[in-house]
């Protein structure tokens, strides 16, 4: 969990006080049930908060952003959003695939690509980070990480363009990929950052975010586009 608190930190300026919390959002029943003796928490319970939590401040963007839209057009587009499949793909655009701990029989059959999964904990995480740095916490990281899609109108599926980059690059053979900042700018509280995606070298794409993974998103997509 230390590798993920790290990676919260250089990426979105969460500083984590309670590591517990962190990590029971990251475990799912199939890992506790295989380690019973040990009273390993699973993170169904924030799950629940996260879901909350999501909901209330979707509909309070959604509210404010949309002063003529009627109710049930603005639930519409709340439920699209906050979807299984839509939470699915910013848990992996966060890289929060990597940390989930699961049981054996769970890992073996795909559970860390599943979207029921990868949803369950990015709602987790958010009850989590609910818990331990509050409501104004969780908006700040929902306004960067989802609130940009929505204000575009991007109601679909998140991409994950590092993955499919990834794909089309070393369709031939193995290349190496590196993506790397080259550029900051804004307060702390509010950056964007600017990264370069380069294939054995040679820069592909170039992209920016308000983190630097949505910043890399942004770069592999434009490497995508840019293949045709």
């Amino acid at each position: 969990m230390r590798e993920l608190h790290a990676t919260l930190l250089a990426d979105y300026e969460i500083d984590f006080s309670d590591l517990s919390l962190l990590e029971t959002a990251f475990t799912h029943t199939s890992y506790a049930n295989e380690h019973r003796l040990l009273k390993i928490s699973h993170n169904e319970r924030l799950e629940f908060l996260g879901d909350a939590v999501l909901q209330l401040i979707i509909s309070k963007y959604l509210y404010k952003k949309y002063p003529d839209c009627p109710e049930g057009e603005m639930s519409k587009m709340r439920s699209t959003f906050v979807r299984e499949e839509s939470l699915a793909g910013f848990s992996r655009a966060c890289g929060f695939d990597k940390f989930l701990r699961l049981g054996k029989g769970e890992e073996k059959s795909g559970g860390r690509n599943r979207d029921t999964i990868l949803g369950d904990a990015f709602e987790a995480f958010l009850g989590a980070l609910l818990l331990d740095k509050g409501e104004k916490t969780v908006e700040e990281f929902l306004h960067k990480v989802m609130i940009p899609r929505l204000e575009v109108g991007n109601f679909e599926r998140v991409t994950d363009y590092k993955t499919t980059l990834q794909e089309l690059l070393q369709v031939n053979g193995e290349i190496v990929i590196s993506y790397q900042v080259v550029a900051e700018s804004g307060p702390a509280h509010d950056k964007t950052f600017e990264v370069e995606v380069s294939a054995d070298g040679r820069v592909v794409g170039r992209g920016a975010g308000r983190s630097k993974k949505l910043a890399e998103q942004a770069a592999a997509k434009n490497a995508v586009e840019a293949r045709g």
